[in-house]
């Protein structure tokens, strides 16, 4: 016992940080196996319908018996606010995002995840939830950051630049024809930067919806069966070959899994404990994690081409991710030292959702 008891005090004390490196592991097999998974010849549309099936019979019992007492009642203005909701965070988004990786790599969409905080912050000053005071050097690291942010993304766009020689050979082979991929970079790139864009007005609209809907779990698993839905009649529009529906006992089957369960269930529920623990500054600094880890192990293991423009612009967006999160740390400070009765000050202490940007 006594020996036992400095581990679980250490335990409890890092339980936060344990649980984020974990969640951004669990981001990085995630953009491994649905690489894997669509150079098999899985349809990127059909990935995000059945992956958000999966998230929603997941998390609708935890929703229903949870959430049962506190759920408010669903009105068709609020049905149609989720409507919008789930096209802009499941359907459009993910459906751009998911088919980038087809034309670029793991590593480009890994570090593009770090400009939506930057993105966020700008509508959110454009709405006036967000003070930029360029008098403080809180502010001022607020504004450099998020300028810093998005041109790392401008040079993973326009420049790629020459690739690193390979140190060996890949010790697991997932690619089909790699030169037909990266012919298409900027296009990718462009459909990357838009799924960014989605996703942060996503993340402010969010904020006003949780106001009237305060039940997290019924909302996401809203989202998830009616971004699901959007999705379904979107690759049915654009996709009509009945196989392209059918995934067998493959890898595809094992990646619409992994991102239903683990990605868009046990992860989203892990990084919503460590944002009421720690606060949303903490669960945003662990996001550059997912980013050098799978440009580790696309480069020695997989055997992907890293070319000198993502790791310019990867290093980039890193830098100025940071300036955003350090003056974004005294914003959280000052909120815990007043209670926020101003109707903004309520919407801006919710910014626990607007600076995660997951898959």
């Amino acid at each position: 016992m006594t020996t036992a008891a400095p581990l679980i005090g250490f335990y409890l004390h890092f339980k936060p940080h344990i649980l984020m490196v974990l969640a951004q592991i669990a981001y990085t097999f995630m953009y491994i196996i649905t690489e894997a998974s669509f150079n098999n010849g899985m349809n990127p549309s059909v990935y995000v319908t059945y992956r958000h099936v999966v998230a929603g019979l997941v998390m609708l019992p935890f929703a229903y018996f949870m959430e049962r007492k506190t759920r408010p009642k669903l009105t068709k203005a609020l049905f149609l606010e989720i409507f919008v909701l789930s096209l802009l965070g499941v359907s459009l988004t993910l459906n751009m995002y998911f088919t980038s990786l087809k034309y670029t790599s793991p590593t480009l969409l890994a570090c593009m995840v770090n400009t939506i905080a930057s993105l966020t912050f700008i509508l959110a000053v454009i709405l006036r939830l967000e003070v930029a005071n360029v008098r403080s050097p809180r502010g001022i690291a607020k504004i450099l950051g998020t300028g810093i942010s998005l041109a790392g993304v401008m040079t993973m766009t326009l420049y790629k630049g020459p690739a690193l020689e390979k140190v060996g050979d890949a010790l697991i082979h997932i690619r089909g024809s790699t030169t037909v991929i990266q012919e298409n970079w900027f296009k990718g790139s462009l459909l990357t930067v838009a799924s960014c864009i989605t996703w942060s007005i996503w993340y402010i609209m969010q904020a006003y919806t949780l106001k009237r809907y305060p039940a997290q779990l019924s909302l996401a698993t809203w989202m998830n069966f009616v971004g699901a839905a959007q999705s379904a009649v979107f690759t049915v529009i654009v996709q009509h070959k009945k196989a392209a529906w059918t995934i067998g006992l493959n890898i595809d089957l094992w990646s619409t899994l992994y991102g239903g369960v683990v990605i868009s269930g046990i992860v989203t529920y892990v990084q919503l404990w460590c944002t009421e623990a720690k606060g949303p500054v903490f669960v945003t600094l662990f996001n550059p994690l997912s980013t050098l880890l799978v440009a580790a192990l696309a480069y020695f293991v997989l055997g992907e081409k890293l070319y000198i423009g993502s790791i310019i612009g990867g290093a980039i967006v890193v830098t100025g991710l940071y300036l955003l999160l350090w003056g974004k740390e005294h914003d959280q400070s000052q909120m815990k030292l007043k209670e926020p009765e101003d109707p903004k000050a309520l919407i801006f202490s919710s910014d626990e959702n607007n600076l995660k940007g997951e898959p």
